[in-house]
């Protein structure tokens, strides 16, 4: 009988690779990436993706794994993801799924939202809206009717802000209402869920510290790079991270201010994982410093 998935999730920043790494080489298993941003190839320092050392450590799943011009979803994640767990398995290996994107996780675990498809029109409408008044306008315009969604969602994430909208006017009902009820239907894989669960404050400095060390480890370089190879309006370059990166490539922000937008883009990021992975059931909530001998 296979033994259950090992998932760790939790906050950016809280030390979920190192963890994953040390429970793997220990189980002698291979790590699945559960990161909606850490998919893409080439777009490496922004999404913080384990260095070349740490993918040599351990054999990962689902890292650079697309184009950045390539659409992909959490349902594309899922079916991947089910590959890899039965390719290792094949193998005779463990599974160890690490990631902080909680809708990536809960599509793993529980299959994808009963959500309905895409709506063109109802896209372009929202688009329009957007180009006409901008992102933060979308985004209020979200928070009128589904304040959940809107607080989980970034302002700069257009993509997901107008999938949120979709949902919502297509069904009435707010998208966020939807997602928390998929998290109680039955188990796809048997798995033990462990949630790391700093406090705010270790995690907060953490944060500060990786937001300044992206750009002294080259995020402007390495963001003109790709606006160069022609990927400026590409799904990661709306993340956390290349958004600030490019405001300071366009002279809207100077060096300073760019580190300091974000690393409060990623609190704020961090504080809506936390809310996110204490609605998940069943996960074992883990306090610094994290023991890997206490996982599997």
């Amino acid at each position: 009988m296979n033994q259950p998935v090992i998932v760790i999730a939790g906050p950016t920043a809280s030390g979920k690779t190192a963890l994953a790494i040390d429970v793997a080489q220990r189980l002698g298993a291979e790590i699945i990436s559960a990161d909606s941003q850490q998919v893409y190839r080439h777009f490496d320092l922004g999404t913080a993706k384990p260095s070349a050392s740490e993918l040599a450590a351990v054999p990962h799943h689902l890292v650079s794994v697309v184009d950045p011009t390539d659409d992909f979803s959490a349902a594309t994640f899922g079916r991947l993801a089910d590959a890899a767990i039965a390719d290792i398995r094949s193998r005779g290996k463990r599974v160890v799924v690490v990631g902080g994107t909680g809708l990536y996780l809960r599509v793993l675990l529980h299959g994808v939202i009963d959500a309905p498809s895409r709506d063109e029109s109802l896209r372009a409408e929202f688009e329009a809206f957007a180009d006409q008044h901008g992102n933060d306008a979308l985004h209020a315009r979200l928070a009128q009717v589904d304040p959940v969604s809107a607080q989980r969602l970034h302002v700069a994430d257009r993509l997901r802000v107008i999938r949120a909208l979709e949902i919502t006017t297509l069904t009435g009902t707010p998208a966020s209402a939807q997602r928390d009820a998929h998290a109680f239907v039955a188990d796809r894989h048997p798995h033990a869920l462990y949630v790391l669960s700093p406090e705010r404050d270790w995690l907060y400095e953490r944060i500060n510290a990786r937001a300044k060390a992206m750009f002294e480890q080259g995020l402007l370089e390495e963001t003109k790079a790709l606006v160069d190879r022609g990927w400026r309006d590409t799904a990661p370059m709306r993340s956390v991270g290349y958004v600030q990166a490019l405001d300071c490539l366009d002279g809207k922000l100077t060096r300073e201010q760019a580190i300091t937008d974000l690393a409060q883009a990623t609190r704020h990021f961090a504080k809506r994982q936390f809310t996110w992975f204490k609605k998940e059931k069943g996960g074992t909530f883990l306090s610094p410093p994290w023991n890997a001998s206490l996982i599997g």
